[in-house]
């Protein structure tokens, strides 16, 4: 494989109409491109998105330095590639280039080593063992996503079917059914969040049942098994030992119970972010009560880390882990935690962020390692970039796989 002889960035916006960078690199015969999203909702655990002086300082660091020190680099040597843009930042969280530069830089590599030896990048990743994953999208947003939406960050459904497709079309029916039963009950138009899930004016114990017989009543009509979740986010609302709701406050203790609750007595089945990001214990001790019913998902308990996973697993805290590229910086660093998840036999969520573009990685990376669920909200261009990219990789698989 060949080494780099060119690269690009120019600033782009994301979602929500802020900055972002987006990268190109040039090899001999390959050509890759990717894009930065970013967090509203972010675990403390991240990396440090851009250094001091945002986005247009990390423009000129990669003007200035890294594209001059990266040619000649080999791109097919993704590990080596990675340690470079390590050695190029000096720090253990890229504060001084950059997470959201230095995964824009190294995802563009992997792309343009995959594009060389005219590959889809999900194979050149995951090779011939690459499985389809099954879309998951929030229809409900509150939290940090919108403003007076529910406590409760993200009310998600996933679509189980052979055609990938057709699990896609199904959530969609299901963030258009909600939309149809709140307008009725508001008379009033019903507005969208960050990531385009309906915000609703209700407490929190009313969505968690308009969602679920709206997903039963979807499932009746379509035949399909629909999964309910939520992301709760509890980081966001956790103060000074309590989980303050809209209509009411709960101690730790009480929060274990009420999310116990939601998968025994509500049916959910995926839980994402239940406690606050430093309460392994609470995330142990849900998991022992409803593990065997549910994935129990941590986000930024993890943010996507190996160390803060390996910490995880001894606790016993989850049997699943979130990942998102952007929290630690590069494609090496999020493989080798995704590694770690596997070998510990947990279930594995690669997820989009709120501030999104319409780079499609994630998608690939999905398929690439096998991951359970690819959470990307319903609808949204950005978030139908990587939607429809996973119906275009289903065929290049060769239909039902």
């Amino acid at each position: 494989m060949s080494g780099i002889v060119d690269s690009k960035i120019r600033k782009i916006l994301d979602s929500r109409g802020n900055e972002t960078v987006e990268v190109e690199i040039f090899t001999e015969y390959g050509h890759g491109i990717s894009a930065a999203p970013s967090g509203a909702s972010k675990g403390a655990n991240e990396v440090k998105d851009y250094p001091e002086g945002g986005v247009d300082q990390a423009v000129k660091i990669f003007r200035s330095e890294i594209s001059r020190k990266i040619i000649g680099l080999e791109s097919g040597e993704q590990e080596s590639f990675d340690r470079f843009l390590e050695d190029i930042d000096g720090t253990d969280n890229f504060s001084s280039i950059g997470g959201n530069l230095a995964v824009a830089i190294s995802l563009a590599n992997a792309f343009a080593s995959s594009d060389e030896l005219g590959i889809p990048i999900f194979r050149y990743l995951g090779g011939l063992n690459s499985k389809m994953t099954v879309p998951l999208g929030n229809v409900v947003g509150g939290g940090k996503h919108a403003v007076n939406g529910t406590t409760i960050q993200e009310f998600l459904i996933a679509s189980h079917s052979n055609h990938v497709y057709d699990a896609i079309r199904t959530n969609s029916l299901v963030h258009k059914r909600i939309k149809e039963r709140a307008s009725k009950e508001l008379d009033i138009p019903v507005g969208m969040g960050d990531e385009k899930a309906w915000v609703l004016p209700f407490d929190d114990e009313k969505v968690i049942t308009m969602v679920k017989e709206v997903a039963d009543e979807i499932s009746d009509k379509t035949g399909l098994t629909i999964e309910n979740g939520m992301d709760l986010a509890a980081s966001n609302f956790y103060e000074k030992g309590h989980y303050i709701y809209r209509n009411g406050k709960l101690t730790r203790e009480e929060q274990v119970d009420f999310v116990e609750g939601i998968v025994k007595d509500r049916g959910y089945t995926i839980i994402e972010d239940p406690f606050d990001e430093n309460d392994f214990e609470s995330f142990a001790e849900l998991t022992k009560r409803v593990g065997d019913r549910a994935i129990i998902i941590g986000d930024d308990i993890y943010t996507s880390s190996y160390q803060r996973l390996q910490e995880g697993i001894k606790k016993k805290s989850s049997n699943a882990i979130l990942l998102k590229p952007n929290q630690v910086g590069t494609l090496s660093r999020l493989l080798k935690t995704w590694r770690l998840a596997k070998d510990n036999g947990m279930s594995v969520v690669v997820s989009h962020r709120s501030g999104e573009t319409t780079d499609y990685f994630i998608s690939h990376l999905a398929v690439a390692i096998g991951a359970d669920y690819l959470k990307t909200g319903t609808v949204g261009g950005e978030r139908i970039a990587k939607l429809n990219e996973l119906v275009r990789i289903q065929e290049e698989m060769g239909g039902q796989e």
